[in-house]
């Protein structure tokens, strides 16, 4: 069987900068700890803590000299600050592009007085831009669609959208908007990385006969290129390990596309791919 992988799949930038950070921080003395899940990967999580990296829930459970290392998603303001206070060592693995987009938010907050963030609510990263723009301070509502718009927004209005985010998510809130003859102030922060992965996984889907999806299921972007994948190739399957592999997915399949998302290190990538060849 032809195995064919996507030309952009796999972790970015923001993702194999926070794994670098975790696995230095693995080789000192002092006890390290992520402040919830570094990346929205459990077979990562848990290979983390077999190299004594551990995730706490709460910075109260880390002691003063332990090392407590900040998840690529970011935290909110008042989190930083405690974890700040309460140990000597706080290694900031929030990703770049992350940060970038809270930067954003806080600015929009200030000019605007009001900010729209395009993002899953409850979602870590969107807390953390939620949070900095409430900081300003600024009315903040978050929208996945334009249905979670309420009523009552009116000019002037900021937007900053969640890194992982589609870019029609953000196009759909802010066409809204303007049928209500809102003119928003748009700061588009969806990261190349995630757009190349999509634009990646529509085209390989579109060309085979199914597709492979790696990644955490508690991942947001993974999720959502299994959702961009079966839009287009119907046999569309999101795994976490080659071990949830059925070779009866595959029958009467001469080509399997695969994808992986920005969460998922080049190493689960080629065991599935191994995998599907020795089919």
């Amino acid at each position: 069987m032809n195995v064919v992988k996507a030309d952009h799949a796999g972790a970015c930038f923001g993702v194999q900068r926070a794994l670098d950070i975790a696995l230095e921080a693995s080789k000192s003395s002092a006890r390290a700890h992520t402040l919830g899940p570094l990346i929205h990967n459990p077979i990562v999580v848990r290979e983390l803590a077999e190299a004594g990296v551990d995730e706490i829930a709460s910075v109260s459970e880390a002691d003063p000299n332990d090392t407590v290392i900040i998840r690529s998603h970011g935290v909110t303001p008042q989190v930083m600050r405690d974890v700040e206070s309460h140990v000597k060592n706080v290694l900031d693995a929030t990703c770049p592009f992350v940060a970038a987009a809270q930067k954003a938010a806080y600015q929009l907050a200030e000019k605007h007085g009001c900010v729209v963030v395009v993002g899953e609510e409850g979602h870590p990263e969107v807390e953390g831009l939620t949070a900095r723009a409430a900081e300003a301070p600024a009315r903040v509502i978050v929208a996945s669609s334009p249905d979670d718009l309420p009523d009552d927004v009116y000019d002037p209005v900021g937007i900053v959208v969640q890194t992982t985010q589609e870019r029609a998510a953000l196009d759909a809130v802010v066409d809204e908007l303007r049928k209500r003859g809102i003119n928003p102030d748009v700061k588009n922060t969806i990261c190349t990385a995630t757009s190349q992965r999509q634009d990646a996984a529509i085209e390989i889907a579109s060309q085979v006969d199914a597709v492979v999806v790696i990644g955490g299921r508690n991942s947001s972007n993974t999720t959502r290129l299994a959702s961009i994948c079966r839009s287009a190739c119907a046999r569309t399957y999101h795994i976490e390990s080659p071990d949830e592999l059925d070779p009866s997915w595959f029958k009467g399949c001469e080509t399997v596309g695969v994808t992986a998302g920005a969460s998922t290190p080049e190493s689960q990538i080629s065991r599935v791919i191994e995998y599907l060849e020795a089919l």
